[in-house]
């Protein structure tokens, strides 16, 4: 299944965890994913996102004539930045617009070819966007805990 989007992975409890940034053109996505793989987390894939069933697993990858690449806007396509091939999904999230970041989120679900993820909306221009998915993803980890909110069912 091929989608609009941009997918980042970081280690995590287990081994590399992906995160799938959705929104439309002029989200975010691709400045934070840039500013994502300044702080650690690597490159799935820019722009387009190849997703596929394994197992209980919603899996993301690059499609082929993408990998390595990334869009930085005021600069052009980029090329030759490491990318992780193919990571298990955590976490889905849609890139929204400030004002539509809910305070104490609801837990939602990203459904897509039979599987589903935790989902949350993020304001990605937020200079706090990076560090609100580490958080995210070591809840979901378990590492952390998430009280109420979107990750509250979760651990």
């Amino acid at each position: 299944m091929l989608l609009h989007g941009s997918c980042a992975a970081r280690d995590g409890a287990g081994g590399l965890l992906g995160v799938l940034l959705l929104g439309p053109p002029g989200a975010g996505k691709s400045d934070l994913l840039l500013r994502l793989t300044g702080e650690g987390w690597r490159l799935v894939s820019d722009d387009q996102v190849v997703l596929r069933a394994e197992g209980d697993a919603l899996r993301a990858t690059a499609p082929v004539s993408l990998r390595g690449m990334m869009e930085v806007r005021g600069l052009g396509v980029m090329a030759g930045f490491a990318s992780d091939a193919d990571v298990p999904l955590a976490l889905a999230v849609d890139c929204v617009a400030r004002e539509e970041v809910p305070r104490l989120p609801e837990p939602l679900r990203f459904k897509a070819l039979d599987r589903s993820l935790p989902r949350m909306a993020l304001h990605a221009l937020d200079a706090s966007a990076p560090r609100k998915l580490t958080l995210a993803l070591d809840a979901l980890a378990g590492l952390i805990a998430c009280r109420a909110g979107a990750l509250e069912s979760m651990n």
